[in-house]
């Protein structure tokens, strides 16, 4: 043996580590170096998602995600890599994911804040907004389609749920990674630690809503906690508005003693807000002709402002404000104000005063297509007119199952002129009028009333109107088409009253919010337009000491009022002996 070449007696000798794990070679194998390389990728996702979760600026009206507020320093990202790399890896791996879970959520709320600021002008209320998934579902199955409803609100739900469940595993990653090296990650947190304090004494920023050393996440988790505690708070607060109502002890008798035997009609126009009067020529138009149409009919009227509890949507909250008199601004109190109302709420409503002093009360919704005992229940209609009732047999137009101009010759059909007004108790209508509601187009056109029928009519319409894709394929084409839909409820309504009818009705006319934020532009307010009209003198007298302007426009120094004010001011207008 001793006489063997050296090379012959080392072959024998066991491979090193490096040449094993190469396949004999001394070049890296190409699958590990791949995997390798997956690895440092997903690691710097990770890292990427977990610092856009630190980093994301809580949301503001206006603002809009930039990549220099990636370049920020969190001083809970700092806190968050000491606590990792210091405790026990037990304590460490029940830290990550509970930090993950938190982050996940907090970067699921700042995503739901920029839809809701860019719809409503306000952050989205964990408390109470999820209620809404429900009708945002089906808003965008009637204005679009069920299928795109159904994709949008799956992918929607889809991206919520991922960052519930990547951000705690990015979490649990870059807990690893720092774990693994805890002494280069300790030096780096007290370096960046000293760097913060230095960066938060200058007060450098990358935007307006963003400065450098950053303590978002503290600043929305703070904002979330107190928000419920308030919302919680605000039930019983809400609870004892909705007990005290010193006009639910006002005999029924004593109410409306200034508009016996006149029909009323409440009329809802969607979206008709402040923005459409100052600011289309369309509705400009509509109501000037309106006003000197109406006048040569011999209707005058009156018109002010009316600060609507919502924005952009969730008309709901409008028609249960100016009903109960309650600020009703979020789907807490609006449950609250309906649950209450099944159990003989001593609340009244608008309705069920008219109801008390000898009315019958019905409401229009053609946009509903299913019962509401709730609604029922609380504001004690005799009858609910739906899109499954009116007896329209024609096409919709976007969101709109019905057009207006039907839905007022339905109520007219049905009720109004179904028989004398001598032969009949007076009507009170709660409207609905829906075709200004987003997406505002298609956009049915008015036609004769004598030929309006079942509907059918408007099918040669449906084919030609302009469609919705197009409407938004630019902002000036969807603002025009806002104001064009606006117009035409208004019209709608003018050419109702225009109609010769046995029936001479007082006709309140508002809107219940402001369109979206696309349309309304930067800080445009929650104020909407109201009138009321009447061919009766004596009406609008009982209203002269609210200095309304008049006319169908209200102008820039017209009345503002909070829209909660109005029931009791109508009430004690018209109820001399309730004063």
């Amino acid at each position: 043996m001793t006489g063997l070449p050296t090379r012959a007696r080392t072959t024998g000798a066991p491979p090193t580590r490096a040449t094993a794990e190469n396949g004999g070679q001394g070049t890296t194998h190409p699958a590990r170096r791949w995997r390798r390389r997956a690895g440092a990728l997903v690691t710097a996702l990770a890292v990427l998602l977990v610092w856009v979760a630190l980093v994301t600026p809580v949301p503001v009206r206006g603002w809009r995600p930039s990549a220099v507020e990636l370049l920020r320093l969190p001083a809970e990202g700092i806190l968050l890599v000491l606590l990792l790399v210091a405790v026990r890896e037990g304590v460490a791996r029940w830290l990550g994911a509970a930090v993950g879970m938190v982050l996940g959520a907090l970067l699921a709320v700042r995503v739901l804040d920029v839809a809701f600021f860019a719809a409503m002008y306000r952050p989205f209320n964990p408390l109470t907004d999820w209620r809404y998934a429900g009708a945002a579902g089906s808003f965008l199955g009637d204005s679009t389609s069920p299928v795109i409803a159904v994709a949008v609100s799956a992918g929607a739900g889809l991206v919520l749920l991922l960052l519930l469940v990547l951000t705690p595993w990015a979490v649990g990653r870059v807990r690893r990674v720092l774990r693994r090296h805890r002494r280069t990650s300790l030096r780096a947190a007290v370096a960046a630690a000293a760097v913060w304090v230095v960066l938060a004494s200058v007060g450098w920023a990358t935007t307006s809503v963003a400065p450098v050393a950053s303590t978002d996440v503290v600043r929305l988790a703070s904002r979330e906690v107190t928000g419920i505690r308030d919302g919680l708070r605000d039930r019983d607060a809400f609870a004892a508005l909705v007990a005290t109502d010193p006009l639910a002890a006002v005999p029924a008798h004593d109410l409306l003693t200034a508009l016996r035997g006149k029909d009323v009609l409440v009329v809802f126009v969607e979206s008709y807000g402040r923005v459409a009067v100052e600011g289309s020529p369309e509705v400009a138009r509509a109501l000037t002709a309106g006003a000197e149409a109406l006048g040569s009919a011999g209707y005058a009227a009156r018109s002010a402002w009316l600060t609507s509890p919502t924005f952009g949507g969730f008309s709901w909250l409008a028609h249960s404000t100016l009903q109960s008199g309650l600020w009703v601004d979020t789907s807490q109190r609006y449950d609250q104000l309906l649950d209450t109302g099944a159990t003989d709420t001593p609340r009244l409503s608008l309705t069920r005063a008219f109801a008390g002093a000898g009315w019958r009360t019905v409401a229009v919704v053609p946009a509903d297509r299913r019962d509401w005992p709730e609604g029922e229940a609380f504001y004690g209609y005799d009858r609910i007119y739906d899109a499954r009732s009116l007896g329209y047999a024609g096409p919709g137009f976007g969101y709109a199952p019905v057009p207006d101009q039907f839905t007022l010759a339905a109520l007219d059909r049905a009720e109004l002129g179904a028989r004398p007004t001598t032969a009949r108790p007076p009507l009170m209508a709660e409207v609905d009028l829906v075709t200004s509601h987003v997406p505002w187009a298609p956009l049915p056109r008015l036609v004769d009333w004598a030929s309006l029928g079942d509907g059918s009519v408007y099918a040669a319409q449906a084919r030609t109107a302009t469609s919705a894709n197009e409407v938004w394929s630019s902002p000036q084409r969807l603002r025009a088409a806002y104001g064009a839909s606006v117009a035409y409820s208004l019209d709608s309504i003018v050419g109702f009253l225009r109609e010769p009818h046995d029936h001479d009705p007082v006709v309140v006319v508002l809107g219940d919010h402001q369109p979206v934020a696309v349309v309304s532009g930067e800080d445009a307010g929650h104020d909407v337009p109201i009138s009321i009209l009447s061919s009766d003198p004596a009406v609008l007298q009982r209203i002269s000491s609210w200095s309304w302007t008049v006319g169908l426009r209200p102008g820039p120094s017209s009345p503002v009022w909070a829209m909660d004010r109005f029931r009791d001011a109508f009430l004690t207008a018209f109820s001399p002996r309730a004063g």
